[in-house]
């Protein structure tokens, strides 16, 4: 590690020359995920008072700007007392608009200064600090490979923390390393930072554990793609003609059953975009449960298949409540996993899926169908995915209901935690239902990823934001 560097000042002004457990080596998506998540924090947050707006400092590895970058700082400024950006003259922030702000100040780096190699993001606000410091390997740590050329394979040193400590030394660090550009704008920083020091407001739950979940799936599901990548782009140039067409052939099955679900939800007027939203979340659970990258996805699918039973349900399963439904709808109700997984053994390709979609409606304490299983002899995908389907039914309306509040629904599945629902799976239902309400997070409306045929014909995404 370079011993310029804010991360070796940082470890260096230690008293036992030691940085957070955090620190390692990250794959690039991670941090930029992360960097990404605590920046939607500052706009969801935002205030109009400037005695509790934060303090932001930022710098760019190497001066690569990117314009979607640019504008995400166009719409953060106002949200900041102040806004200082460090990076290379030719990184474009002088003649984009974002760079003409008024609270926002331009730091040209020598090519010498080693903050060239460095992308920092450090955010001092009156009610909590949080920082990502990073630094990309050197030429000779890329060894044996060498630098990679694909962007998503570059590593950084780097760590994040919300330790107020360790983020205002970190914070002085940087400002004196900006002092030789710009003294002046150097005093400034420092007496903001001070002034955000004497300010209180009442203190934000540490999270630190929640994120370091959700870094560490970042941080896996990154080095697995990278090997599934590298490993597809082998098999593509030993694959056979037979294999394609083997392979085409199940992708048109797949994509069948993916527009029968989608067909599902355009049926429903009040809940149109709930296998989406179930996926979405079902994936979030997962993450904080650490389940391996294969059981994310065969859950993120089985999310988005978990109503394809109902693709030919009478119309009143779509607009009564079941306490609404006349015998016979409630009965097709009631059957809803059962006829979906009868639908999806037409591909035994994702038999696993299947099993899924059957068993959604099982009960923790054996009381649900279609096997009376109990416990954890039920599949995890399958309580996750029942769970979720609930919660999400809540919070939308149906018949003469109204939509819930995510408080008021989470109560909901909290009655049921230890008979219907897994006691720990409500638990981190609750987490996320709490860091949404506080700001921290979105609930997530759709999954990571989402096959094309989904979007066809379909209505604009923006219009999954306004309905959820």
């Amino acid at each position: 590690m370079n011993p310029e560097s804010t991360l070796h000042q940082l470890k260096t002004a230690q008293p036992n020359g030691q940085l957070p457990s955090s620190f390692g080596v990250y794959y690039k998506n991670t941090l930029v995920s992360l960097c990404h998540a605590l920046e939607d924090h500052i706009l969801q947050t935002s205030t109009p008072e400037p005695s509790q707006q934060p303090l932001v400092l930022v710098t760019f590895q190497e001066g690569k700007w990117y314009l979607q970058e640019a504008e995400r700082y166009y719409d953060i400024a106002p949200c900041c007392r102040h806004v200082a950006i460090a990076a290379k003259p030719d990184s474009g922030f002088i003649n984009h608009r974002t760079g003409q702000l008024e609270n926002v100040s331009l730091i040209n780096l020598e090519d010498s200064d080693s903050l060239v190699e460095e992308w920092n993001l450090i955010i001092l606000a009156p009610g909590y600090t949080a920082m990502v410091l990073c630094h990309e390997l050197s030429e000779e740590e890329y060894l044996p490979q060498g630098k990679p050329k694909d962007d998503t394979e570059r590593k950084f040193y780097g760590l994040w923390t919300f330790d107020c400590e360790l983020v205002r030394k970190s914070a002085e660090i940087l400002i004196e390393r900006i002092g030789p550009y710009n003294p002046e704008l150097a005093g400034r920083l420092q007496q903001q930072h001070q002034d955000i020091l004497k300010t209180t407001c009442p203190a934000v739950p540490d999270l630190t554990g929640v994120v370091s979940r959700i870094v560490t799936y970042l941080q896996t599901s990154q080095q697995e793609l990278i090997a599934v990548n590298r490993q597809a782009r082998e098999l593509r140039e030993l694959e056979g003609q037979a294999k394609r067409v083997s392979r085409n052939i199940n992708a048109n099955k797949l994509q069948a059953f993916l527009r029968m679900a989608q067909r599902v939800d355009e049926r429903d007027k009040d809940n149109p975009f709930a296998s989406l939203q179930v996926s979405a979340l079902c994936e979030t659970i997962g993450q904080l449960l650490d389940l391996p990258t294969v059981r994310l996805r065969r859950l993120r699918l089985a999310g988005l298949l978990h109503r394809i039973g109902l693709a030919s349900a009478p119309l009143e399963v779509f607009t009564q409540s079941p306490e609404e439904m006349d015998d016979a709808t409630l009965a097709f109700w009631k059957e809803r996993a059962v006829i979906g997984a009868r639908l999806l053994e037409a591909m035994p390709e994702i038999a696993i899926i299947k099993d899924v979609v059957a068993h959604q409606l099982e009960h923790w304490d054996g009381s649900g169908k279609p096997d009376g299983q109990q416990g954890e002899e039920i599949n995890i995908k399958a309580r996750i995915l029942g769970l979720v389907s609930y919660f999400q039914e809540w919070i939308q309306p149906r018949g003469n209901r109204p939509a819930l509040s995510l408080s008021e629904a989470l109560e909901k599945c909290q009655k049921l935690s230890g008979t219907r629902f897994d006691p720990q799976l409500v638990e981190s239902l609750s987490t996320v239902v709490r860091l949404s309400e506080i700001g921290l997070m979105q609930l997530p409306d759709r999954p990571a990823q989402l096959p094309n045929v989904w979007l066809e014909d379909s209505s604009p995404l923006d219009q999954i934001k306004s309905n959820s």
